[in-house]
């Protein structure tokens, strides 16, 4: 009875080895057909009687990884060039931006305006009255917002028009608001 039931834990153990095998190989075949089909078809034969075999779609693969690798390594050198060059130019801006402090930029969106202002620290205004000067050219503010980076305030401000047919004339909210803040470059820096 020993015999019998060694013999049957003996065949159960080998069917067990037999279904895992089987079970590994069904999922490297799977794997391997999900890398082959991640190869771009440009890289693959054009040939549609030659199939590669699962050797071949591995070595592909494999140039395909290095090739992208590389690529990759290429660009991060690229991107840390650029970034380090665009810094040096930030900061020559920076050095730029604070001898023409404060600037005024207005965008025309069609049925809305932009305003950008840029000041330092030490030339400041009051946000309500560049709101003001929208609301009474004919816009609605509809956000503004500031936030300091280093020595400069940066104001933001969207408005729509009120009224669409009439519009506001930006050239003439543009000269109101460089008449506010002109008054900001004449002022000693004690005040």
């Amino acid at each position: 009875m020993k015999k019998r039931l060694a013999s049957t834990s003996s065949d159960f153990s080998k069917l067990d080895r037999k279904t895992i095998e089987r079970n590994r190989r069904i999922q490297m075949k799977s794997l391997c057909h999900q890398l082959g089909s991640l190869i771009p078809p440009n890289l693959k034969p054009t040939k549609s009687k030659f199939m590669l075999g699962q050797q071949d779609q591995l070595d592909l693969a494999a140039r395909y990884i290095k090739h992208m690798t590389e690529r990759i390594e290429k660009l991060k050198r690229q991107k840390e060039q650029a970034m380090s060059n665009q810094s040096s130019d930030r900061k020559m801006m920076d050095t730029n931006i604070d001898t023409k402090l404060p600037i005024l930029e207005l965008r025309d969106l069609g049925s809305g305006i932009e305003v950008m202002l840029v000041s330092g620290l030490n030339k400041t205004f009051m946000l309500y009255e560049v709101i003001s000067v929208l609301e009474e050219e004919g816009a609605e503010v509809v956000t503004a917002s500031f936030s300091t980076i280093g020595d400069k305030i940066f104001y933001v401000v969207h408005a729509q028009v009120k009224i669409s047919r009439v519009g506001v004339e930006t050239t003439r909210v543009k000269d109101r608001l460089q008449e506010f803040i002109a008054p900001l470059e004449i002022w000693p820096e004690d005040m």
